[in-house]
């Protein structure tokens, strides 16, 4: 793969920090496994070792004879293969689906209890219903959330989203949406429509276990 991105030695752990790993190159990315941020030793591991076959067969002897590697970089990388080989052996039906307001209640209500400000969270959906992730877009007020659709959807098209359900809590334990919440509601349909992303719920959560979904009542 051709390198995306060249960044000084000492920003690539800040870009990954930062949420941008994708615009690294794949040297880079290395790097920042075997060598505290080496671009060359990454490169010199993707020399001796290409993507994919040479990369997938790695140990740590091979890796310890490059330069700028040593044991930590060698067990930082291989631990780090081992994970996406775990990976990709998951089976997606661990994943949760949600097909009603009392499955993102399920998933949400308990992390939500007791909070002070208005959290506005998304849970980004597959083709199958199945949970991606689930992601916090904003922290608002006491009584509002700011929400704006650019911050909601950009999460989702970064996760490959078909779809996504977006919930809020209310601190004052009432669930019964407002009418900010049923007009920001319309608004992100509107904007989900224009992706391709279908906003399929915007789930409001109170205290005890109470709910209100803006789709039951109608009002998307």
């Amino acid at each position: 793969m051709a390198p995306r991105m060249l960044v000084c030695r000492d920003a690539l752990r800040d870009v990954v920090l930062c949420g941008r790993a994708e615009s690294l190159s794949d040297a880079a990315l290395v790097g920042v496994l075997v060598a505290e941020c080496s671009e060359d030793a990454g490169r010199a591991v993707l020399d001796a070792h290409p993507i994919p076959d040479g990369f997938w067969r790695l140990t740590a002897e091979d890796l310890m004879l490059l330069p700028g590697v040593g044991p930590a970089g060698a067990a930082r990388l291989l631990a780090c293969l081992e994970m996406s080989r775990r990976a990709s052996s998951w089976p997606a039906a661990s994943r949760p689906v949600v097909s009603t307001a009392e499955d993102v209640v399920a998933l949400c209500a308990t992390q939500m209890r007791g909070l002070d400000r208005e959290h506005f969270w998304a849970l980004a959906l597959n083709t199958k219903n199945q949970l991606l992730r689930m992601v916090e877009i904003s922290v608002g007020s006491l009584n509002a959330s700011i929400v704006h659709p650019r911050e909601l959807y950009k999460e989702a098209v970064r996760l490959s989203a078909a779809s996504v359900v977006v919930v809020h809590n209310h601190p004052s334990g009432d669930p019964t949406p407002s009418g900010a919440d049923v007009q920001l509601t319309r608004r992100l349909v509107r904007a989900g429509e224009v992706l391709g992303i279908e906003l399929l719920d915007h789930v409001v959560i109170g205290d005890g276990g109470s709910f209100a979904s803006i789709r039951e009542m109608g009002a998307m």
